[in-house]
């Protein structure tokens, strides 16, 4: 009962402070207003009243502010305080209700209508904060002998008070490692004790300087910072924190006598997390620590879930870039839904292993796996070095282009290049005497290239020309490479010795085709 009653005694006090607070506020909002735009476009015979008001307007502000103790308001206070509303503020409140009819009365022709509806919101908000004062003092008056009691439903306190009481939970939930900066020795040992008794681990620095150095060395969920130390002042500390990308995610409060709203601003710009004044109310430490490290915990799982998402987006982008062009997929990240394109000028190789099927027969599945996956691996190790787009593998046999997706003016001299370093590359697979041979076809020519697919989709490439590489393959010699008459021609004058031979191409027709020596 007694913690309801004082619950509600505090209650009590903020609703006096905000039905007085918030139509003083608005005085002074609107008259400042007012002000600015008489002073920018007159009429200047109107100045002297207006700044009258806004001085008087300013004044209420300061009064209630210094009466009500807004920010602090102590328990017992409120009798005293009803007997100081009835006299003070009708200064200044008659000050702004005389001045601003007067400025009716004189100026209502030359005053801009939007001045003028906005001095009424004036004279109409004076007149409701009289109003709220004149209630204020009747409600209290009749108890000015007695014992305080809150006049208003208690119904709402004893709602708060079993609210509070549902609230806490455990503190070693909410224990951190905490860095105390103060140069004051008694201050930083009454706050680390106190944060020691609620279940926190506490360092403590006596200046900025050994602050930053105990940074260096240990870590730290939340930093209590004061805000007037000598060399190193706790808003060139905080600023130093948020400078350093490592400490940055660590939130600060910050601790300070100062009740200069700008000294508390400066902080809150710079970064700091909450601001305390001294004295140190108990009670609200506790709980904005508890808060600040509630949501640097939110911030750390962030952190965490963000570098998760991360890393499997690097991972779907490492797999996407194995499997189709580096052009392909940003085109594809761009928005571009559909990939087709029509190349003038490819070439395509073709290579198929040798009596693969025998050597599969004899072969265990899962070294025959191995084997072949090595095989290909560095086949792709080949394509990469020599510029090369594989295709795909179709069973035992690799298909790879030259010239796509972006064209190149020496994609057979490239093509072939690579065929040959794939046929270079066979004698070192014959580990265990089994050695495999290539038999692998080229052709140059045009194509259209494209990807196709909702699962398992791939770029791949389509024309006459890829059906005649192919035949070059099929028909051509182990351990050679064959090519066509159109890859032959655009080898140009560097091209390798090679012997021509005219061919009949199933589904084809005759055919000039070169051996490769």
């Amino acid at each position: 009962m007694a913690q309801t009653r004082g619950i509600g005694h505090r209650m009590y006090i903020a609703k006096i402070a905000q039905n007085i607070v918030d139509p003083a506020q608005a005085i002074l909002g609107y008259q400042e207003l007012i002000t600015e735009e008489v002073r920018e476009a007159g009429p200047r015979d109107a100045l002297p009243d207006v700044e009258r008001i806004l001085s008087a307007a300013r004044e209420l502000n300061a009064l209630i502010k210094r009466l009500l103790d807004v920010e602090t308001p102590e328990i017992g206070n409120a009798p005293s305080l009803d007997k100081l509303l009835r006299h003070d503020l009708r200064t200044p409140m008659n000050a702004i209700l005389g001045y601003s009819e007067m400025l009716i009365e004189d100026f209502a022709d030359t005053l801009p209508t939007r001045l003028l509806e906005d001095v009424s919101k004036v004279i109409r908000e004076s007149r409701n904060l009289l109003a709220q004062i004149d209630e204020t003092l009747d409600g209290s008056s009749r108890d000015a002998d007695q014992e305080f009691q809150p006049t208003f439903d208690g119904t709402i306190a004893a709602d708060l008070a079993k609210t509070m009481a549902t609230h806490a939970s455990p503190l070693t939930e909410r224990a951190g490692r905490i860095l105390v900066v103060d140069d004051t020795a008694s201050n930083r040992d009454l706050l680390s004790r106190r944060l020691c008794r609620d279940g926190h681990t506490v360092v403590a620095a006596s200046s900025g300087d050994e602050a930053l150095r105990i940074f260096g060395q240990q870590e730290f969920d939340l930093v209590l910072a004061d805000v007037l130390m000598p060399d190193m002042n706790g808003i060139e500390l905080l600023g130093q924190l948020k400078a350093n990308r490592q400490f940055r995610e660590i939130p600060v409060v910050m601790i300070s006598g100062l009740k200069d709203d700008d000294a508390v601003a400066r902080c809150i710009e710079a970064g700091a997390e909450d601001y305390l004044r001294k004295p140190i109310n108990s009670v609200l430490l506790k709980a904005r620590i508890a808060a600040c490290l509630e949501r640097r915990r939110w911030r750390t799982r962030e952190n965490q879930y963000l570098a998760q998402i991360e890393f499997e987006k690097e991972r779907a982008n490492a797999l996407l870039h194995a499997i189709l062009p580096t052009q392909v997929v940003q085109r594809l990240a761009n928005g571009e839904e559909m990939i087709a394109d029509r190349i003038d000028m490819a070439t395509i190789i073709f290579a198929d292993i040798v009596n693969f099927t025998e050597f599969a027969a004899r072969t265990p599945a899962a070294a025959l796996v191995r084997r072949l996956g090595d095989l290909f691996s560095r086949f792709d190790t080949l394509a990469d070095q020599y510029g090369i787009e594989k295709i795909k593998t179709i069973g035992d046999a690799y298909m790879a282009a030259s010239g796509l997706p972006d064209s190149r003016v020496d994609h057979a001299e490239a093509g072939v290049a690579f065929a040959q370093a794939m046929l270079a590359e066979m004698p070192k697979d014959a580990d265990d005497g089994s050695a495999l041979t290539l038999r692998i076809g080229i052709h140059s020519g045009p194509v259209v290239a494209g990807l196709i697919g909702r699962k398992r989709f791939v770029y791949d490439v389509w024309g006459h020309t890829v059906n005649v590489a192919s035949r070059m393959e099929s028909c051509g010699v182990p351990g050679h490479i064959q090519i066509s008459q159109t890859t032959y021609d655009a080898l140009g004058e560097g091209r390798p010795p090679a012997r021509r031979e005219i061919m009949h191409i199933r589904g084809i027709g005759r055919y000039t085709t070169y051996l490769l020596e």
